[in-house]
């Protein structure tokens, strides 16, 4: 982690990492389609997490609203390659290990904007 790198972003990097690694397993057919659907679902929530950790403090919410959006589509998506067993139990889980500590990252740092 960068200093100054808000802990989240550093997180939801470190899950893109070891999905680009599974990402290169899938196969053919369904690494154009599903694969890169679930990628582009984690970049777009790393980029509206930077936009969040920049952004004037009453725009932050609704960044990380939009953020969530795309966090819970992905965990559909993910879901859908563990169901189609693209992704193996073992891999899964440990993506679901960095997905639930981010979830919770995520909920933290919106609830935090609203206990005000």
């Amino acid at each position: 982690m960068n200093d100054g790198e808000i802990p989240i972003i550093a997180k939801t990097n470190e899950l893109y990492k070891i999905y680009y690694q599974y990402l290169q397993l899938f196969p053919k057919k369904d690494k154009y389609a599903l694969g890169n659907k679930c990628e582009m679902y984690i970049i777009a929530t790393i980029e509206l997490l930077i936009e969040a950790g920049s952004a004037p403090k009453e725009q932050k919410l609704a960044l990380l609203k939009k953020a969530n959006v795309k966090f819970d589509a992905l965990k559909f998506f993910l879901r859908a390659a563990h169901d189609l067993k693209i992704l193996d139990n073992k891999k899964y889980l440990l993506l679901q290990t960095h997905i639930q500590e981010i979830g919770r990252m995520l909920g933290g740092w919106q609830r935090s904007l609203t206990s005000f």
